[in-house]
């Protein structure tokens, strides 16, 4: 016999069903979702973001180390861009000034293994975007001299980089179609999906530093719409918290039933 809380976990997932074209694999039984709730709202030991190889070890490449801090800006407009930056550990939000407000739009959140500053290369003389450290982060800057000449000479870091720039081109696109064709509760489940990154398709993935304002202006809404869809996907078992939510509170993400409910 299902209890209360599955009965209504049971109505709610059929609701959404209907709402959102759920595949019939997304419709997992009541007991599965519990089981999955349970999971999301179970603290999670806090542990270390990977870290990734750094910039060393793909040739002879002369870099340094800067650490940042939680909120503390890396560079803003006007700054003179003479380097690029490749991120070995933490989260950095890249964001543009808005002309319909003071505020500052958001364009990407960009994690380990990732380069921004880049614009250099192609002779940007000074910086265009802020760039904001969202939690303790690393950096490997290389000057521009430097990151063309190891370009020239260094097969393997020629290589991470154009894999990064065809990445972050196919990303700009999909952004961009996303924008034009999609409903905003779509494209939020999308972002959370990129801000969970990859990794095991069965574990849940979180992160923590990013408020459900960032969330608005990535995804082109307002944070009242992010909040409602948010709380939805809470009740669906899609995402769990951890901490309060906001810039330090913590997200969990069911990256298996997300991906699922909004394939199509």
């Amino acid at each position: 016999m299902l209890t209360e809380r599955e009965e209504l976990q049971k109505v709610c997932l059929s609701d959404a069903s209907k709402e959102m074209a759920i595949p019939r694999m997304a419709q997992s039984s009541p007991a599965a979702i519990g089981q999955q709730n349970r999971m999301l709202h179970r603290p999670l030991a806090s542990k270390k973001e990977r870290s990734y190889a750094t910039l060393s070890d793909l040739g002879k490449v002369a870099t340094r180390i800067e650490k940042f801090a939680t909120r503390e800006i890396i560079f803003s407009p006007g700054d003179i861009a003479e380097t690029v930056m490749y991120i070995q550990r933490g989260r950095v939000e890249i964001a543009v000034a808005s002309s319909k407000s003071n505020k500052d739009a958001v364009v990407a959140i960009l994690g380990p293994g990732n380069f921004f500053g880049e614009a250099c290369l192609a002779g940007e003389a000074t910086r265009t975007k802020t760039v904001t450290a969202i939690t303790p982060t690393v950096l490997q800057l290389i000057e521009r001299d430097e990151m063309i000449r190891a370009l020239h000479d260094e097969p393997a870091l020629s290589h991470r980089f154009l894999c990064y720039m065809l990445l972050r081109k196919i990303r700009v696109e999909e952004d961009l179609i996303d924008q034009l064709s999609q409903s905003s509760e779509k494209r939020l489940a999308r972002a959370l999906l990129l801000l969970a990154g990859k990794g095991s398709q069965s574990k849940l993935h979180g992160f923590a530093g990013i408020s459900q304002e960032t969330l608005a202006t990535m995804i082109g809404t307002t944070r009242s719409r992010v909040n409602f869809f948010l709380n939805r996907f809470r009740k669906l078992g899609f995402i769990g918290y951890h901490g309060r939510l906001d810039r330090n509170g913590g997200m969990h993400i069911n990256t298996p039933l997300l991906r699922k409910a909004f394939s199509k």
